[in-house]
Formats: C-alpha cells, sequence, structure tokens
C-alpha cells in the first residue's frame, strides 16, 4: 500500500513536471552573514576580489536589486524560512526565539520528496526543523575552534578556523551522508564575515601592504535627515572596541578613541599555536600605531583611518575564505557530475556598512544594509550573464524553492516565486512587485538603532521613524548616498505623498499591525527607569488589584494619589500604567517582566488612546491591539479576572475627530467581554457636560484627569470591584 508521503510526493513531482522541468533539481543555498554587495566583485567591487561567487553571477544572474525585510541576523533568517515578514513569523529582533512549529519551506521541501540540511549558521534560539540533517553553531557561534550543536543534543568542539569547518562539514555531508536517489537541498550557512572579523591564518597579511579606499561618506555628519542618526552606537570614530573589533592586546589605552567593554573572544579561544601565528602578525602593527598615537603622531580623523583599515582588511580576509568555500563547493558539483542538475545560490543575510555614513553593523533602512547579494546559477534554465533589476527580497527565497522543486507555495507565505522571471532570464513580469517593504522592531538595544519601517521603489526611499513621529523620503537617482531628506522640500510634495500612500498600503496588504506588534521604550531613559520599577514591584505575587494602561492609569500616582489612598490603599494594589504607552508597549512589559509573580484577584485595563492621539490608528487595529494584551493575560493570569475599561472620552465636543476614533474602538472591544472572565464596563458619562464637552474641573487639557476625574473613576469603579470580591 503506497504511504501517504510517497503519495504527496508523486503528486508534487507531477506538478514539477507540469512546469516544464525534468526533474526536481538539488539546491546549493550558500548564505553568509553581513556580506556587503559592494564587497563582492560581480557586484563591482573596488576594495576587493570574489573570483568563485563572481563565478555564480557569470554562468547565471546577479539581482541587483535585491533586498532585506528587517536588517539583522536572526530576523532575516526567519523571513527566509518562512517567507513572511518578521511580524507574521514572530521573530522580530535577536534574543527572540523562533517557533518552530509553524510552517517552513524545509518541511515543505521533505513532503516534496527532498532531503534538508543546514550546516553552519542558525542563530534562532530553537532546534533547527524541518531538516534530516543539522549540525549548527551555538547562537552567534565562533571563527576559531568553534563548538557545533548535535542532533542528539550534544556540542562538539572542532580545532581550526569555522568557516572551513562549514565547508568541509557540507561537503561530507554532500559526498557521503545523503541518499544518491533523492533531491537535496543543503543550506551552507558561515558565520563570516559577521564581527569581529577574525580572519584564518591563510589570510593574515592579505590587503596588508594596499589602502583599501575609504567610502566618500566616512566622515558623514549626520546633517539633513532625521536627528536619529545621530543618536548611533555603531560608528567607526567613536564605537569600537579596543579589544573585541581592534584586535588590541590588555587594558585600553586610547579611552578617546576605542571603547573598551569587551576583548577578543577569538583569541581567547585559540591554542597556543594558533596564537603565536596570530601574534606574530597582528602585535608588530599594534605597537607601530600605539607608537605613533603616543608620540603624538596621529590626529583624531587619522585614527579614523588607521581604525577602517584595520576593520575594512579584517572583514575583507574573513569574505576571502568564504569565497573559498563557495569555489571548494562548486569544484564538488563539477567533480561530482551534479553542476547541471544544481540550482546554486549565494546570499547573505543583509548588507554591511563598510564605512558609509561613518559606520558598521546593519539595522538601517540605508541601502548598504537593505540590498543583500542573491546570485544564482541554474544551468538550462538561466543563461550565463543575465543581470536583472527586478526588485525581489528575501520573503521570495521559500516560494522559489518551493516552485522550482514542484511544490506548492502555500497562500500564507508572503513572498513570491521567482521561478517564472528565471525562466524568463530576470526579467520581471508585469504583475511584479513595484516596491519593498522594510521593518525594523530592535529598540533600545545594541547599536541604538531606533524603530523605522518604510518603502522603497526603484528610485525613491521613504522612511518613518515612530519615536519621533518622522519621515524622510530620499531620491535614490539624484541623491544615491542618502545624504539629505527631501521630505520637507515642495517639489517632491506630490512624491512624498504618493510614496505615503504606497507605504500604508502595503502595511495594509502584508498585514503590519503596529497595535499588536511588541515595542519597548527602553531608549527613553523616565520610561526605562519606570519600566524596572514596576517587574521588581511585579516580584511580590501579593497583589489582589492590578491596573494597566497608559498616562491616565499612572496619574492614579499623581493627580489621583490621594483618591488612590482612599478607595485602594488598603487594598494589595499595583499601578502598572506609563505615559505615553500605546497597546504595543504594554503587550512588551506585560511579556518582558511586567507581571513577575503576581496573581491578582482582579486587572483593570484601559489603554488605546495614544493609539488614537499619536496616530489617529484605525479603530480596528487598536482593537487588535486590546484583545492580544487579553489573550496575553488569559495565558498568564488565566484566574484573573478583567475589567476591560471603554477608553475615556477626550478633545472638545463630540465630533471630535481623536473622541470618535475612541468611541469606535470601544464598540469593538465591548465584544470582547465574555460576562465571566472579562467585564466591559464605559464610565465616559461621568466625563462629561450635557453638552458633550469636557469641563477643565474634570481633564483640564481635554485628556488627563484632575482629583476630581479620578474620584469620578473610582466612584464608578467600585461596585464593579467589590461584585468581583474585591
Amino acid at each position: 500500500m503506497i504511504s501517504l508521503r510517497l503519495f504527496a510526493f508523486a503528486i508534487l513531482a507531477s506538478a514539477g513536471l507540469s512546469t516544464g522541468f525534468a526533474k526536481q533539481p538539488n539546491i546549493l543555498f550558500v548564505f553568509s552573514d553581513d556580506h556587503a554587495p559592494q564587497a563582492i566583485g560581480a557586484y563591482g567591487s573596488k576594495i576587493n576580489e570574489t573570483p568563485n561567487m563572481d563565478r555564480i553571477a557569470k554562468e547565471g544572474a546577479i539581482f541587483q536589486n535585491s533586498f532585506c525585510a528587517n536588517s539583522i541576523c536572526g530576523p532575516s533568517r526567519a523571513c527566509i524560512l518562512t517567507g513572511k515578514h518578521s511580524h507574521k513569523n514572530g521573530f522580530l529582533h535577536n534574543g527572540n526565539r523562533f517557533d518552530g512549529s509553524q510552517m517552513t519551506f524545509p518541511k515543505l521541501m521533505q513532503d516534496a520528496g527532498y532531503q534538508t540540511a543546514i550546516i553552519g549558521k542558525w542563530h534562532l534560539g530553537t532546534d533547527p526543523v524541518g531538516f534530516d540533517h543539522w549540525e549548527v553553531l551555538p547562537g552567534q557561534g565562533s571563527y576559531y575552534n568553534p563548538d557545533f550543536l548535535q542532533m542528539d543534543g550534544k556540542r562538539k568542539r572542532y580545532q581550526g578556523y569555522c568557516t572551513d569547518i562549514i565547508t568541509e562539514n557540507a561537503l561530507a555531508w554532500l559526498k557521503q551522508d545523503r541518499d544518491p536517489d533523492k533531491p537535496f537541498i543543503m543550506m551552507c550557512q558561515h558565520k563570516a564575515p559577521h564581527r569581529n572579523w577574525s580572519p584564518p591564518p591563510r589570510y593574515y597579511s592579505l590587503y596588508e601592504d594596499v589602502s583599501i579606499p575609504e567610502p566618500d561618506t566616512l566622515f558623514d555628519d549626520y546633517a539633513g535627515r532625521s536627528d536619529l542618526l545621530k543618536l548611533n552606537e555603531m560608528s567607526i570614530a567613536n564605537h569600537m572596541h579596543w579589544g573585541h573589533d581592534m584586535k588590541f592586546k590588555g587594558e585600553n589605552q586610547f579611552p578617546d578613541h576605542f571603547a573598551g567593554r569587551h576583548n577578543n573572544g577569538e583569541y581567547a579561544r585559540m591554542t597556543n599555536a594558533q596564537k603565536a601565528a596570530w601574534d606574530e602578525v597582528y602585535e608588530p602593527r599594534n605597537q607601530a600605531f600605539i607608537e605613533k598615537m603616543k608620540a603624538g603622531d596621529l590626529t583624531d580623523r587619522e585614527v579614523v583611518q588607521w581604525k577602517y583599515q584595520r576593520y575594512i582588511k579584517d572583514y575583507l580576509r574573513c569574505i576571502q575564505a568564504v569565497d573559498d568555500s563557495v569555489g571548494s563547493l562548486l569544484d564538488y558539483l563539477d567533480e561530482s557530475g551534479l553542476a547541471e542538475d544544481t540550482i546554486v545560490i549565494y546570499s547573505s543575510d543583509q548588507g554591511f556598512y563598510l564605512g558609509e555614513h561613518g559606520w558598521y553593523d546593519k539595522r538601517w533602512m540605508f541601502e548598504e544594509s537593505l540590498r543583500m547579494p542573491f546570485l544564482i546559477r541554474w544551468p538550462g534554465v538561466i543563461n550565463p550573464g543575465v543581470e536583472s533589476t527586478a526588485m525581489i527580497q528575501n520573503i521570495d527565497y521559500g516560494p522559489t524553492f518551493l516552485d522550482a522543486a514542484g511544490a506548492q507555495v502555500p497562500a500564507e507565505m508572503q513572498g513570491r516565486s521567482m521561478v517564472e522571471m528565471l525562466r524568463n532570464q530576470g526579467k520581471e513580469s508585469a504583475t511584479w512587485r513595484d516596491a519593498i517593504y522594510y521593518a525594523y522592531y530592535e529598540n533600545a538595544a545594541v547599536h541604538a538603532v531606533p524603530v523605522h519601517d518604510g518603502v522603497r521603489t526603484d528610485r525613491y526611499k521613504l522612511m518613518f521613524f515612530p519615536r519621533s513621529r518622522q519621515w524622510n523620503l530620499f531620491d535614490l537617482e539624484t541623491d544615491p548616498t542618502e545624504m539629505t531628506s527631501v521630505h520637507a522640500d515642495p517639489a517632491y510634495a506630490d512624491i512624498l505623498a504618493g510614496m505615503q500612500k504606497r507605504y500604508r498600503d502595503l502595511r495594509q496588504f502584508y498585514d503590519v499591525n503596529s497595535a499588536t506588534i511588541p515595542a519597548t521604550r527602553g531608549d527613553e531613559p523616565n520610561w526605562a527607569k519606570r519600566d524596572a520599577a514596576m517587574t521588581k514591584a511585579a516580584k511580590n505575587s501579593d497583589v489582589d488589584l492590578v491596573f494597566i494602561g497608559d498616562s491616565i492609569t499612572q496619574g492614579w500616582e499623581g493627580a489621583g494619589k490621594d483618591v488612590w489612598s482612599q478607595f485602594y490603599g488598603d487594598r494589595k494594589t499595583l499601578n502598572l500604567g506609563i505615559g505615553g504607552d500605546r497597546t504595543e508597549h504594554v503587550i512588551w512589559r506585560l511579556t518582558h517582566g511586567n507581571l513577575g509573580k503576581i496573581k491578582p484577584k482582579v486587572a483593570v485595563l484601559m489603554i488605546g488612546t495614544n493609539n488614537t492621539g499619536h496616530f489617529d490608528q484605525d479603530p480596528s487595529q487598536v482593537a487588535a491591539g486590546v484583545q492580544e494584551i487579553l489573550d496575553i493575560l488569559a495565558k498568564k493570569l488565566p484566574d484573573t479576572k478583567v475589567v476591560l475599561h471603554g477608553i475615556f472620552p477626550r478633545g472638545n465636543g463630540p465630533l471630535d475627530l481623536k473622541r470618535l476614533n475612541n468611541i469606535a474602538i470601544n464598540q469593538q472591544i465591548r465584544r470582547m467581554a465574555d460576562g465571566e472572565r472579562v467585564q466591559f464596563v464605559e464610565f465616559g458619562d461621568q466625563f462629561l457636560e450635557a453638552d458633550g464637552s469636557i469641563s477643565p474641573t474634570i481633564m483640564p487639557d481635554k485628556l488627563h484627569l484632575t482629583p476630581e476625574g479620578y474620584r469620578r473613576w473610582a466612584s464608578a469603579l467600585e461596585p464593579v470591584l467589590k461584585d468581583l470580591g474585591l
């Protein structure tokens, strides 16, 4: 009797034949970390040579407009695995844990009859799923003598250089461990050239006798764009570490020029022989620099230039080892006779700043980190030397692999298959996308890059910064280095409006709702201090009543202090309100410590007026944020009764637009009450005059309560609390 799996494979294989492919192709996906396209020969590099990567482009295609969806390591990988943007796959930033139970393309490739393997960097917090074989680095992994997580739960340490070890292990699986009668997808994923850019011994002296050209924007002053750029902590001038980045040993001798918190952990992992080889090359260079500094021979600008040379040469040396890896893999395909039946792809999780804007690292939506390489060779389908300007994104990889395998692409994948385009030699159809959507979610994290999102078309780029509620618009034709935002230029008014329209439409298309996406305001000192204090207080489990909300809730400690003492002073009560919070901030707080060990009998929740006040956010989106909070409370506090407040009225009168928005939100969230665990209450009439206006004696600013306002709130709430046993 034929198994269901074999039956499914037969159907999928038949589907593959119907697309015009004689057989399911093998797929070799070589993926590095932080490899900027401007450091690849095929992309016109002026600073290094990559002959093996270039070979893929010469024998296949190069995509000039290849972009990531979220420029950071883990999220980019999650986007590829799921074919979805970060807000949909749940992996928003490094430190999240990937939900392996969700749909991923490797699982579907297995169903299509493929053997699947991944060797190298994973960086998603949970074990790989959907792979017949895996061996991955723990976390970021190490360059020297790296550990690898094994499928049996153990760790195995290899002596040597990480890039070479990953290559050797990938080749071993291809040569010895796979089933030669089945198609395969091998994901060979390198740590290099990620920070701290520790090269292999064979390349310690590569480029040492040359001066790598500096980017024109190395000394960018960040004028003409959002002021948030100036707050970055990823500049070569101010944020490179004495030991970790610059490879010096011992105490930081020049703290005015180098950060000093992190030593070179790779050196600490080396054997004595490896250290000796390292020291023989690096120590003379280090001492020569130190002598010049002590002699006062270098200006501040020259120190930055020296740091750039040290950084960029180590970075390029790491890339050279990755290019060697590509060459070894291509040679094996040729020698084994697999080349004609194998799709080969070289890509990286995002781009990287090689001194542009004075930066290293990624994250920002500027071109250097938004663009990612995509080189592909597919014999018999793609002609040699194809160059495509189609706008592709890493959410497209999974759909493309599935389509090439003859498998159905799930509707829930937000990316699109590129197979038709590849068969058409890189020429996109009229229905292909005209713009890509990008979003970066880390905030108050390493490098101080703010949350932002935006859209890019073939010529224009629009960024939005929620923290400052500021737009930046760039004309990439007249300003390719993105030095001046033209959002306020009257000549670009129509373009700005059009790009904002495209931004809103793409967010809707990809189902982006910021009200449901957890967000921290930890970059704001007062917010961070209060959040920490509340998390500390929540470690005390002796709480019967908790208030959750924004400034109106926090105001119990201000204008409502005396009323609080009267009504709640004798109760075990905790205030979890922070001024300025929206639903997304409450979601973040409740999942990052604010609930601690508390198990209250009742939670009073009112949130959403800032979603209205800050962005006039659509009521259905805000309601979805409230529902997410209720879901979190149900999961974390299943025995707690929730009093869900309708948002209080605000503004000058009954037809105030923001008040109307809150009314619309209330209409939707009242339906979330179940009469058991969640009760909905609406006390808006307590604050309104007969004509619908708000008296200054209740809300001086038509939003925040006076002591009398808090007295009315407490009085209206008291019978509800008593009915719930408080």
